[in-house]
Formats: structure tokens, sequence, C-alpha cells
């Protein structure tokens, strides 16, 4: 009964193992994909700079003539205020991937804390149920070990069951004598 007990134990040890390994592997894919998409994005940001800013020269000419009328001030400070707000943008970004990469790494962690307690528990529940195990039958056989004694001395004695279930013996009347009263006679060998 208690060895069933202890083989559901393990199977449901190795079913959680199996469990934290699988959702960690998920984890670290999560985290391989946003650390790609992390660099790719830091690739494409000078990029998309230059781009902004050649489509800006490339009008800068036809609104040239406007900027002059409506004042040269003014335009650079939409101009600026607009550049600011992109690179605000791609900061917030950033710092929003960051964060979830760092909470991804610190439930990665904590998986590994949980999985690994997980197995030092059932090593030590293992232990335990072994050496509880190897206890109950050291005693076992230490029990049975005096019965074999005990059965090897009937063996060699010349004795018999007589009527009505008794024992009988076939003694050795000139041997010693043993007992508080010295009642006892010691049993002939077959």
């Amino acid at each position: 009964m208690q060895q069933d007990e202890l083989t559901t134990l393990i199977d449901k040890t190795a079913t959680l193992m199996a469990q934290y390994e699988r959702r960690g592997e998920a984890i670290d894919a999560r985290l391989q994909a946003l650390g790609d998409t992390l660099q790719s994005l830091t690739r494409q940001l000078p990029l998309v700079v230059k781009m902004s800013a050649d489509g800006v020269l490339q009008t800068l000419p036809a609104e040239m003539g406007s900027v002059m009328r409506n004042g040269l001030g003014q335009s650079i400070g939409d101009y600026r205020q607009r550049l600011d707000a992109a690179g605000h943008d791609v900061e917030k970004a950033s710092q929003a991937l960051a964060g979830q990469i760092g909470r991804l790494q610190r439930l990665h962690r904590q998986l590994i804390w949980k999985a690994t307690g997980a197995v030092v528990l059932a090593l030590a529940l293992l232990l335990a149920g072994g050496a509880w195990l190897s206890l109950h039958y050291t005693r076992v056989i230490r029990d049975n070990q005096l019965s074999a004694e005990l059965l090897k001395a009937y063996n060699g004695a010349d004795v018999t069951l007589c009527g009505n279930g008794k024992l009988c013996a076939n003694v050795d009347t000139r041997g010693a004598r043993y007992g508080e009263n010295r009642q006892y006679l010691p049993v002939r060998p077959r």
C-alpha cells in the first residue's frame, strides 16, 4: 500500500517537473523573441530617423517659401516638437519592452527555484521513505531470525505430538537439569 502511494507521489512529481520544464522553455522562447524584436527595433531606429529626415529634407525647398512667410521660428518649433514626440514615443516603447523582459526574467528565475525546491522535496521524501522502509524491514528480519533459531532447535530435538495436541519429548534423564527448581531436562537429538 505504501509502495503504491510512493510510486504515485513519484509519478506526480515527474509530471510536475515536466510541466515546469515546458513552461521554462516557453518563457525562454518568449524572452528570445522579445530580445530579437528589441534588436530589430534598435536596428530600424536609425533608418526610420533617416527616412523621416530625408522626407522632410525633400519637401524642404518647396516649403521654404511658406516657412519664410509664416515665420521661420514657428516651423522650427513645430518640427522640434514632432521630433521630440517621436523620440519620446520610441523611448517609452523601449522602456516598456525592457520592463517586460525584466518581469519575464524574474518569472523564469522563480520557476527555476520552484522546480528545484520540488525536486529537493521529492528527493527528501524518497530518502525518508527509504530510511523508514529499511528500518522496518530490519526489524522484521531480526524478528524472523529469532523464530528461525527456535525452529532449528525444534527440528533438531526428538519431539512429537502426543494425544490431545500435547507436545511429548524424548528427554536425556542423565543430562544436567535446568530452571529455578531444576525441573527441565535436555531433549535428545533426533
